[in-house]
């Protein structure tokens, strides 16, 4: 059975990122064909205060070891945060802080996101991607953001029921490449390079690029 875990980054209950989270849910519930897709949402605001102690002792309560435990045998992640002042929400990133990133490598992650306005919809790109792209996850392309818009209107929310439904099937693939395993380790063999055919990397001095333009140092 495949895992994948929601991380919902919401301050209030209910608040819209749970909502959110609980739709892409939905989504990635229907992604199994072949065997079922088990989901799990976990609030972090039930971690807030252990994620605080953490961050001052360095040592992480029972509770948040519990989830901690959640994100390294996930098969995926997917991460739903408010945006504030065009940044990730500060418990969101705390959380974030209180993860080893090598149990993000390789995982496959999509990454999501609330706003009020649709003005903030590229912090997911420059505020939460690069968090993620730090400890090597596969992100899936497509990021999900819904403002206020996306829930009332008509069309606005048939365009973000789109898009929920193409960032789960890329988030479907990455599993895929990764075995299921949340490795990953694609099953796909990557060629050796032997050195002479384009595998060494090494770098020359500069005085060698030089004499290579016919200029003596």
């Amino acid at each position: 059975m495949t895992h994948v875990l929601l991380l919902s980054g919401g301050l209030s209950t209910p608040s819209s990122t749970r909502l959110l989270a609980e739709r892409i849910a939905e989504n990635v519930a229907s992604l199994g064909e072949t065997e079922a897709v088990h989901y799990e949402i976990h609030e972090l605001r039930d971690s807030a205060h252990a994620v605080v102690d953490h961050l001052l002792t360095g040592f992480a309560p029972s509770a948040l070891a519990e989830v901690h435990e959640k994100i390294r045998s996930a098969d995926a992640l997917v991460f739903v945060t408010p945006v504030y002042s065009q940044s990730i929400a500060g418990l969101a990133k705390s959380f974030l802080d209180t993860i080893d990133p090598q149990w993000l490598e390789g995982k496959p992650v999509l990454l999501a996101a609330t706003g009020g306005t649709e003005r903030h919809q590229l912090a997911l790109d420059y505020a939460v991607r690069p968090i993620f792209t730090y400890a090597k996850a596969a992100v899936v392309a497509t990021g999900i953001y819904a403002a206020t818009n996306d829930w009332g209107d008509p069309r606005s929310a048939a365009a973000l029921t789109a898009r929920i439904g193409r960032a789960t099937r890329e988030l479907a693939g990455s599993m895929l490449e990764s075995g299921g395993n949340g490795s990953g380790e694609s099953s796909r063999t990557t060629p050796t390079t032997k050195a002479g055919e384009g595998g060494d990397f090494s770098s020359p001095d500069f005085a060698s690029l030089l004499r290579a333009q016919g200029i003596e140092p």
